[in-house]
């Protein structure tokens, strides 16, 4: 489910700002124009995706070629997967696609580039029902062509910056939550492997959050998918299965939320109904 519609015109209209500050600094300076580049950071159920789709539907009507993708997207294939989950047996965090150091940076980077230098390059897909639900990367791509103007790059947890050992520490130590559940050495691995998404986030040239009022909704919207997915598809996760998947991304959200409030240009805050009850500006945060 979506975010009530009315949210896509102030993510829209601040972009639109955006871009043509930049296109303007751009051509006063008579400097060969680059895209830009708006990370969009939101939890799983939050409607972030159909959010994206309406956006980008609203900037290509101003005849502007947007290029849309996910951090999803550039999952490690399956057999990189596998052999990620078997030289750590015992860490659930990496047991399954998800969190950092689940996803091929490398490849990422590479799209990253082709369209900063404006070339022609294909978007990678991610095949979630490949190997019974594992996933796989798919073998179609989205070719995508010059000149590009905006891109757009969405995830769960875009933006999310490494935190010093002695920080997740002392979160750790002092968490309730699904993160008290897994050894310090296993949340350690997953924060060390997020250092190298900054390489990703630099590329950004602003990040936009949309937040959940109270990060337990989380729980709520992913079985309202779940549902929905049921319904259209015949079958599903239960309730319970749900429960556990959402648990599993807990710990990331525990941990590295607070590092969106440094760095994020935008912030809309969802109430339990995906209803937008506060929106935060640049220099208001």
């Amino acid at each position: 489910m979506a975010i009530r519609p009315a949210s896509t015109d102030p993510i829209a209209k601040y972009i639109l700002g955006l871009y043509h500050k930049a296109f303007i600094e751009q051509e006063n300076a008579q400097v060969r124009k680059l895209p830009l580049v708006i990370g969009i950071s939101g939890p799983q159920g939050s409607g972030k995706s159909t959010v994206v789709a309406a956006v980008a539907k609203v900037l290509r009507s101003k005849n502007l070629n947007v290029v849309d993708f996910s951090l999803d997207d550039v999952y490690l294939t399956h057999q990189d997967q596998v052999a990620l989950s078997n030289a750590n047996p015992d860490n659930k965090l990496v047991s399954h696609r998800g969190l950092p150091g689940t996803h091929d940076v490398k490849l990422c980077l590479n799209v990253f580039d082709d369209l900063l230098q404006q070339k022609p390059t294909n978007t990678p897909r991610y095949d979630k029902s490949a190997f019974q639900g594992q996933g796989d990367r798919s073998t179609n791509t989205f070719p995508v062509k010059p000149y590009y103007d905006i891109v757009l790059f969405e995830g769960w947890c875009v933006g999310f910056r490494q935190l010093p050992e002695s920080v997740v520490e002392q979160i750790w130590k002092a968490s309730t939550g699904p993160l008290s559940h897994h050894s310090l050495d296993h949340v350690k691995f997953v924060n060390r492997a997020l250092a190298q998404y900054d390489q990703i986030w630099s590329k950004f040239h602003a990040l936009i959050q949309i937040e959940a009022l109270d990060l337990n909704y989380i729980y709520e919207w992913r079985t309202q998918q779940e549902h929905d997915l049921i319904q259209k598809k015949g079958s599903g996760m239960t309730d319970a299965q749900v429960r556990q998947f959402v648990d599993g991304y807990m710990p990331a959200y525990e941990l590295y939320l607070r590092t969106l409030q440094q760095t994020r240009s935008l912030a809309i805050t969802l109430n339990r109904d995906r209803k937008v009850v506060n929106l935060q500006e640049p220099n208001k945060l």
